[in-house]
């Protein structure tokens, strides 16, 4: 059955950037691992942690898509759609609420003071975040509310998921370049600060998503 949403190809390539960036922003262990390794280590290394977080986020987006792909008579039927953005937009509230209350200095730990190889710390962030396959069911929500996954259309699917890529990619980049001009102030409280911006972002974001998916003003 073919996909009867009109496919804007920008448009698609803005949602994949999105959904980069929404997945690789909370502050869990790597992205703690990014910070310590910007400041001890230097830019590059932190910039290689996160390269690796994201390797390993476009494999999880991958089963992601592939998955729903298996779906898609059932996720093109309006009423069934209305119902999967729904659940998408409650799943990144609550994961919004989460990011925000969450503290992630707690498991904080010290990264080594040997700088090790680019791709040393590539590879170790990489296992970092691929033992944590939870990531799956936040693609699965941000697919869902986005409509992103596109049967039957394999150019377009690979533009998206490059675009993830490079969503993931900036949000590591700009990080990095934060944390690593204002080295002597960052510290313990600015990772929180960082956090709970980003999960006043998501909340906000799924609050507008879920309002427009009830009241039809919205369409994704």
């Amino acid at each position: 059955m073919p996909f009867h949403v009109p496919i804007n190809i920008l448009d698609f390539i803005f949602k994949g950037i999105l959904i980069g960036m929404i997945a690789s922003a909370p502050m869990g262990p790597v992205g703690i691992l990014c910070v310590q390794r910007t400041l001890n280590k230097g830019r590059w290394y932190g910039f290689a942690t996160g390269l690796g977080a994201a390797v390993s986020d476009i494999i999880y987006a991958g089963i992601a898509g592939y998955g729903m792909s298996f779906v898609m008579d059932f996720i093109t039927n309006d009423q069934n759609r209305f119902y999967l953005q729904l659940v998408g937009s409650v799943m990144l509230l609550c994961f919004g609420l989460y990011t925000y209350y969450t503290d992630p200095t707690r498991k904080m730990h010290r990264s080594g003071q040997q700088k090790g190889t680019l791709w040393y710390n590539m590879w170790t962030a990489f296992i970092v975040t691929f033992s944590n396959p939870l990531i799956v069911f936040l693609f699965l929500a941000m697919y869902a509310q986005f409509a992103f996954v596109l049967p039957d259309h394999p150019f377009e699917m690979l533009v998206g998921f490059m675009s993830i890529v490079g969503g993931a990619l900036l949000w590591w980049w700009g990080l990095t370049w934060l944390v690593d001009k204002i080295r002597t102030k960052f510290d313990e409280f600015g990772i929180r600060l960082i956090n709970q911006i980003i999960g006043v972002a998501v909340i906000v974001g799924s609050i507008i998503m879920l309002l427009g998916t009830t009241t039809n003003l919205l369409r994704f």
